[in-house]
């Protein structure tokens, strides 16, 4: 199978691309613009395999990613190009739109034009499955859990647009029969993740014991999905889900952020050998605007029609997680290096927005 995979050098991008090529035996195109959260550096382990072809190429551009799909043929596509920082949305949101939308739809175009040209046992088999989040259900209480058919009532520009962009390819499958299947998953970590995000911005504060922020009480709760398990349900839901369908991919581990940063520091700690605790580094900052207390995932469906299960608790993930960072000190150095700063953003500053 030959997969078009869009945002393949990204972080949960990047996962799958590694995992489809060394563990399915794929062959690849990765299709991504290299924005600043992108880095050849997370697929360098198969860039050399003749499975695997990189195409600089933006969605926004729609003549481009038709060209891709004209030279490459693909079997498949795994759309997880897109923007997906709440914060920068705050400050940013028209660039979400762009590219989670009409960057979505961009794409969408060109698979049904290069659908429409298969025949036979090729185009039975195809398939565009287009990766999304649970931030488009909106916020929970202290109970219940989203499922498939949970309501969207997204609350950011980010998880707006991402609704809008599930929104568009559930059409584009009702409208023109294109052989679509949409996953909507829980809050990724683990290694390559770009640190603006919480975890690597925890654990990278902790080393360098500086203040670690932690956004209002701390109280809101996510449930947190290792990336590789994210990875391999991303291509069991390519080669085994049901046309049409959505399925919820979830850790089953939620924990609140001051939980998650607490647990983090006494890795950090561990692992360092320090005598004196990490957790003296938390400071209480101004909340998020508009953030939703609670996200969790009821991956039933998921489990119980394809097989799929987690492979470690978040507590096993964790400490994967800040040993990788600690042993590939020069990939992140490097992006630091670069100019990017840990510093928070999306705070809404201006007199008009408070």
């Amino acid at each position: 199978m030959k997969v078009l995979v869009t945002g393949g050098a990204g972080f949960i991008g990047s996962a799958v691309v590694r995992r489809a090529i060394q563990e399915r035996g794929f062959s690849v195109v990765n299709l991504d613009v290299l924005t600043y959260a992108a880095n050849p550096a997370n697929v360098e382990m198969v860039a050399d395999d003749p499975r695997y072809a990189f195409e600089k190429v933006d969605i926004c551009d729609g003549e481009a990613v038709s060209r891709v799909f004209a030279k490459h043929d693909p079997d498949a596509v795994m759309h997880l190009a897109a923007e997906s920082h709440v914060d920068r949305s705050i400050d940013g949101p028209l660039a979400f739109v762009e590219t989670n939308v009409v960057g979505t739809v961009n794409l969408l175009q060109a698979a049904r034009e290069h659908w429409d040209k298969l025949d036979g046992a090729r185009r039975e088999s195809f398939r565009f499955h287009h990766v999304s989040t649970d931030e488009v259900y909106g916020s929970l209480g202290p109970d219940g859990l989203f499922t498939e058919t949970s309501r969207y009532q997204p609350n950011s520009p980010y998880s707006a647009s991402k609704a809008s962009s599930d929104m568009m390819v559930r059409a584009w499958g009702q409208t023109y029969g294109l052989p679509v299947v949409i996953s909507n998953c829980s809050n990724n970590y683990g290694p390559y993740q770009f640190p603006e995000k919480l975890i690597p911005v925890v654990t990278m504060k902790a080393l360098s014991e500086s203040p670690i922020p932690v956004y209002g009480d701390g109280a809101n709760i996510r449930d947190w999905l290792y990336v590789d398990d994210h990875a391999e349900a991303l291509l069991t839901i390519l080669e085994k889900g049901r046309i049409g369908e959505l399925y919820n991919v979830g850790g089953d581990a939620e924990v609140s952020n001051l939980e998650l940063v607490k647990m983090i520091c006494g890795i950090v700690d561990r692992e360092l050998g320090r005598t004196e605790s990490s957790e003296r580094l938390i400071e209480f900052v101004k909340d998020r605007p508009g953030h939703d207390f609670r996200y969790a995932i009821d991956a039933t469906k998921l489990k119980n029609e394809l097989g799929w299960t987690q492979s470690v608790s978040v507590e096993e993930g964790l400490s994967q997680t800040v040993r990788w960072y600690l042993d590939n000190e020069d990939w992140w150095k490097a992006i630091l290096d670069r100019g990017h700063t840990l510093e928070r953003i999306g705070q809404m500053t201006s007199s008009a927005a408070e």
